[in-house]
């Protein structure tokens, strides 16, 4: 590491065309909760239920989802969920395999405490009814993924492991007294009171009944738990819904956004051919953690001899590599052999991704499965404390909404539903002591704006061109101007797609301005430009926030001591290539 002093890079000028708040009808009608979780998947659920537990009477949990309850983005998480529960493993082991995925910008407390707290939390959800795998002696299967030194991953149902938390989940919620729950409702803006902090929620309910249109939820706080960006992509393993709603409603409350470059790209997601877009089927890294290998279009191994874990290295480093692989050789797209697994083991260990491939006419037991690199997850987001608190009083959020420091430049796999899991747990033991008195929402004098919903595939093929895997400052400068070309396109009819385009080209005029300051390339941010790390100049956070008018500018905050040190002396078990 480069010592001496640090140079404060250059900072993104402001980026035009951010409404300051959503344009939308007043509310049409008015309900009141102690507590707002927004959003249904792990992290939701979680917060949700431990809140209600927590609260004892003392306060009522809201539960908003923008699906249906049983629709969160956990469900589609194939892997499973990383903790130190095999034998001879140690959360200062999973605190290394975290810390060296996240390319030296972690938090290394916050690292910790999800990997001492994981084991607890992951028991815990087995108590709730989660059944995860396990071998025919009873004991708890656990498998290995890229960046892992240890076989340290459990699932459930070989492949489908979110499935099955959501399910266990949802059924707690269901059973759980004093928890309400809104389905099909759009979170537009937190309503703020006089001295900035929550005073209540306004929502969109797409369904029928009282509740039905734009209304507004009193409540003394807010629990963001809204997923992630994935569509900003045009290729994405998201779902339709992950429109970045959550961090969009969050700048403009005033809350801090961090480290938004870092966006991290699967690198085996099906190819489906020219022309596909929208969200595409996941080929979890579990499959080559059980033995399958990448190779190029002349068969050749490529990932042998570019890192020490080979087909298993951290997922930037894969998805760098295929992405060389496919310009080298003019592809679309790598290939995934795993036909030596054999029929009877794919349908055992993978049975959602083998049906899936075969319905899509392949079949991975007997043929080569073509992948290619796709957006998967957001590392950045909504900055937080170790409790969930970001900058705006009330106001918590967790999952992948949240930035709370524990990703870095690159998530290590599997390590995101126990950030879900650990973080909601964090805000539930404070949350119910912090609680705000009962304010009334201040009148907001800021101008409103909502962007044509429209401007939806121009932007996501925008973005995956300039901001995706590959980036320079030239392409930025393009996706830039493209973004404030649209983000002058104003709606010409008010509802779900112009608020959710709104508040895909809030996140993407965001994620430009904060790769554009970052002139290296770390974990998942690739800048061809400048294609080294540099410690130097960029060991730090990008923080960005919205001002009063509707301008969003960044600043730069320098990393801690400790999160660009030397990495803890912790024994490393040895992977053969």
């Amino acid at each position: 590491m480069t010592t001496g002093p640090v140079r404060v890079p250059p900072v993104a000028g402001p980026v035009p065309g951010v409404p300051a708040r959503l344009a939308a009808p007043e509310p049409g009608w008015t309900t009141s909760a102690d507590v707002v979780v927004v959003g249904s998947g792990i992290a939701g659920l979680t917060a949700a239920l431990r809140l209600r537990a927590r609260l004892a009477g003392r306060g009522t949990v809201l539960l908003v989802t923008k699906d249906v309850l049983s629709a969160g983005s956990t469900q589609w998480a194939q892997g499973g969920i990383a903790a130190a529960l095999g034998p001879g493993d140690t959360p200062a082991e999973h605190l290394l395999d975290t810390l060296v995925a996240g390319a030296g910008a972690c938090d290394r407390e916050a690292v910790h405490a999800l990997v001492t707290e994981g084991p607890e939390a992951v028991r815990e959800l087995i108590a709730l009814g989660t059944v995860f795998d396990h071998d025919p002696d009873g004991v708890l299967s656990l498998t290995r993924e890229g960046g892992h030194h240890r076989d340290r991953i459990a699932h459930a149902g070989g492949d489908a492991t979110g499935a099955e938390i959501q399910r266990a989940l949802t059924a707690a919620v269901d059973l759980a007294p004093g928890i309400e729950v809104v389905e099909h409702a759009l979170a537009l803006d937190l309503q703020r009171a006089a001295d900035g902090g929550v005073a209540g929620v306004t929502l969109h309910v797409m369904g029928e009944g009282q509740r039905d249109g734009v209304g507004a939820v009193r409540c003394r706080a807010v629990v963001l738990a809204s997923g992630g960006l994935g569509q900003v992509f045009s290729q994405t393993t998201n779902p339709s819904v992950s429109t970045g709603d959550g961090v969009a409603l969050a700048l403009r409350a005033g809350a801090t956004l961090r480290d938004l470059e870092f966006v991290q790209f699967h690198p085996t997601v099906m190819w489906l051919g020219p022309g596909s877009r929208g969200q595409q089927p996941l080929v979890s890294e579990a499959v080559r953690g059980e033995g399958a290998f990448l190779v190029d279009d002349a068969g050749d191994r490529f990932m042998t001899g570019v890192h020490e874990l080979a087909d298993l290295a951290p997922r930037d480093v894969v998805a760098k590599a295929i992405t060389r692989r496919m310009y080298e050789q003019g592809s679309p797209h790598v290939w995934l052999d795993a036909r030596h697994l054999g029929a009877a083991f794919w349908e055992r260990r993978f049975p959602t991704i083998l049906a899936t491939a075969r319905r899509h006419g392949v079949d991975p037991a007997t043929q080569l499965l073509p992948v290619a690199p796709a957006c998967h997850y957001a590392s950045g987001g909504v900055r937080t404390d170790l409790h969930g608190r970001t900058d705006v009083a009330g106001l918590y959020a967790t999952g992948e909404v949240a930035c709370s420091g524990v990703h870095g430049a690159n998530r290590l796999a599997s390590n995101s539903l126990l950030e879900g899991l650990v973080f909601s747990r964090r805000i539930a033991e404070v949350l119910p002591d912090e609680l705000r008195p009962w304010s009334d929402p201040a009148d907001d004098p800021r101008a409103a704006g909502a962007v044509d919903g429209d401007v939806r595939g121009v932007l996501q093929e925008t973005m995956t061109a300039r901001a995706g895997v590959l980036r320079s400052a030239a392409g930025l400068a393009v996706a830039a101007d493209v973004l404030d070309g649209l983000a002058d396109r104003p709606a010409t009819a008010l509802g779900v797609d112009a608020w959710e385009a709104t508040n895909l080209v809030t996140v993407s005029s965001a994620l430009v301005a904060a790769a554009t300051v970052r002139e290296e390339t770390r974990g998942s941010h690739w800048r061809e430009d400048h294609p080294e790390r540099d410690d130097a100049r960029f060991a730090g956070h990008v923080d960005l926030r919205l001002d009063g008018s509707g301008v969003l500018g960044s600043t730069w905050a320098p990393a801690p001591a400790s999160d660009t040190g030397p990495l803890p002396a912790v024994p490393v078990v040895g992977v053969a290539p």
